[in-house]
């Protein structure tokens, strides 16, 4: 039994089986929607539906093991920023590839980064990192100290929407880089 779940390690089988089963749920979920047929995910991932439901009793159990590989990524991501030399640059560096998450999951990352009271490992990554750096900013002196993170994360949501139908109108658009400088022109302190 592991010592975090109180459960047997899963069998060799029985891990790529689930591995295959996130796998396909991320690609199904982000191409359909938080709604996607688990069947179809099942038969994407190669397994039956027993399989899916032996491992995931539900959708929100399958959306939750999407959301926490996601929030592990993420982590990955943003643990060299908040290491970083420069605290403003880094809090940049941050908002752009935040940008890049949100576009990446779509309505499943703005479902989660909107809704702050949903206790969920992904939202926590990402509004702990986000508020992480911008204290880091403000302690610096890079920042200014009116600037909260959740208004910092309201404009990043939004400038992944913006882009995101842009593009999707065929329309031209700035860059997020572009888009977020300017947002950091607007709250540096110098």
């Amino acid at each position: 039994m592991t010592a975090e779940t109180g459960r047997r390690p899963m069998r060799a089988d029985a891990r790529r089986n689930y591995e295959k089963l996130v796998a396909a749920a991320t690609e199904s979920f982000l191409a359909n929607g938080p709604d996607a047929s688990l069947d179809d995910i099942a038969k994407r991932a190669g397994v039956g539906p027993g399989t899916l439901y032996r491992h995931f009793p539900n959708r929100e159990a399958l959306l939750d093991a999407v959301c926490v590989r996601w929030a592990d990524s993420v982590a990955a991501d943003a643990a060299p920023l908040l290491e970083a030399a420069d605290p403003t640059e880094a809090l940049n560096a941050w908002l752009v590839r935040l940008v890049a998450h949100v576009s990446e999951f779509k309505g499943l990352a703005a479902a989660l980064l909107l809704s702050s009271d949903r206790k969920h490992d992904t939202a926590w990554v990402l509004h702990h990192t986000s508020d992480e750096l911008v204290e880091r900013a403000k302690a610096a002196g890079g920042i200014r100290a009116d600037v909260t993170t959740s208004e910092l994360m309201q404009l990043t949501s939004g400038i992944s929407y913006a882009c995101g139908h842009s593009k999707q109108a065929g329309k031209p658009t700035s860059t997020p880089e572009r888009l977020i400088g300017l947002i950091m022109d607007g709250v540096r302190t110098r």
